[in-house]
């Protein structure tokens, strides 16, 4: 079997999927996306189509070995989930082709089903409670919520007050027992995060996300000696060798890698067990569409320390598709008391509908991220 096309669809809300086609006719799907820079991420994955057209998709270690070593410069937003698309796809072709789901591969499942988690809000936490409520009404036992909004390295305590008022009624709309992620996006500088930690530590948290942007780690042993909350980050690392100081350093209790961002199925299983060897869990980051959830819910089957799954139904992004919407087979991804059950068709386990991909191609996206900025005029995290 050999590769022979690659296909891109830049697909609304903010996606981008990719097909790979082999002259046996089977055909596996990724999606390699940076959300705001799609287009270059596209452009990514035609560069490197040049290396695999002709090659065997079968042999996916020495594939994802030449797409990152092969390259003088290496490593990144853009390089490693073009990367990572591939690699997704290059899996699906293989299942399909062995008649298995890409877990068997791997070794086989060793759970049958995982939690996910849903978001509950918008950019802006405000709002939040009846939003909250009716998720819990709807089976779910897990949400995230964004914390806080644009936040100085000084800030004031009004907005200290405001985002522990906006986690204190989520907590009491949904009562003591639903887990409850409070995502600070990497909006807060350590000074304040410190604050925000114990300002939150009585509402008994599932985790911080972000308390800081990744780059500053070295602030988290600082700020977790201020909570007993755990400490959830890793969305925007890319490799195994971003994680190595955040892993070593002792004060990381849950990672999430993302299966679209940090180099696909391949990469993330690696950093699933870097991470197990320090008791730390996985939680892999996916607010995209349903190839990326497809393979976070393969990587979850396998991996011990994977404890819960972000997934994207009903986010705010998804004003014009939800994830749901690009699938034949949507029941795979049925969620019942607030779990997903792991797939089990060959392949990914989802059968992507290519004619709605192509009609909504038609349309694409040029998402972006807004900018935001603070009441002296100098740029905000957003």
């Amino acid at each position: 079997m050999k590769i022979t096309k690659f296909t891109t669809y830049i697909v609304p809300p903010r996606w981008l999927f990719l097909k790979i086609e082999t002259d046996e006719g089977l055909c596996g799907w990724g999606e390699p996306v940076v959300e705001g820079r799609a287009h270059t991420t596209e452009a990514a994955v035609h560069e490197m189509s040049d290396y695999l057209i002709g090659k065997d998709p079968f042999l996916i270690e020495d594939h994802w070995t030449v797409l990152y070593r092969g390259g003088f410069y290496r490593g990144g937003a853009i390089h490693m989930s073009a990367i990572a698309g591939i690699d997704q796809a290059l899996w699906d072709i293989k299942g399909k082709a062995l008649g298995q789901p890409v877990h068997a591969l791997l070794g086989g499942q060793l759970r049958d089903r995982i939690k996910v988690y849903s978001w509950v809000g918008g950019d802006r936490p405000s709002e939040t409670a009846e939003k909250a409520r009716a998720l819990v009404a709807s089976g779910f036992k897990a949400l995230k919520m964004n914390g806080c909004e644009e936040m100085q390295f000084l800030d004031s305590n009004a907005k200290i007050d405001k985002a522990v008022a906006a986690v204190a009624a989520v907590r009491e709309a949904v009562g003591p027992d639903i887990g409850i992620g409070v995502d600070f996006h990497g909006r807060v500088h350590k000074p304040m995060a410190k604050v925000l930690a114990r300002e939150l530590e009585p509402y008994r948290l599932m985790f911080l996300e972000e308390p800081v942007l990744s780059e500053n780690h070295e602030a988290l042993r600082e700020i977790s000696g201020h909570c007993s909350t755990p400490i959830a980050l890793g969305e925007r690392l890319y490799s195994r060798w971003d994680y190595k100081d955040i892993l070593a350093g002792g004060c990381v209790d849950i990672i999430q890698p993302d299966l679209s961002h940090a180099g696909g199925i391949t990469e993330c299983r690696k950093i699933a067990a870097m991470a197990e060897a320090y008791d730390v869990g996985l939680a892999p980051h996916c607010p995209l569409g349903p190839i990326a959830l497809a393979a976070c819910l393969q990587l979850d089957a396998v991996a011990y320390n994977a404890v819960i799954q972000e997934q994207s139904l009903g986010i705010h992004y998804n004003k014009t598709n939800d994830l749901l919407d690009y699938l034949q087979n949507p029941e795979v991804f049925s969620f019942d008391d607030g779990y997903v059950a792991i797939p089990q068709g060959a392949g990914l386990g989802m059968e992507i509908n290519e004619d709605y991909v192509k009609a909504r191609a038609r349309e694409g996206h040029r998402w972006r991220n807004p900018v935001w900025r603070h009441e002296d005029g100098s740029v905000a995290e957003w």
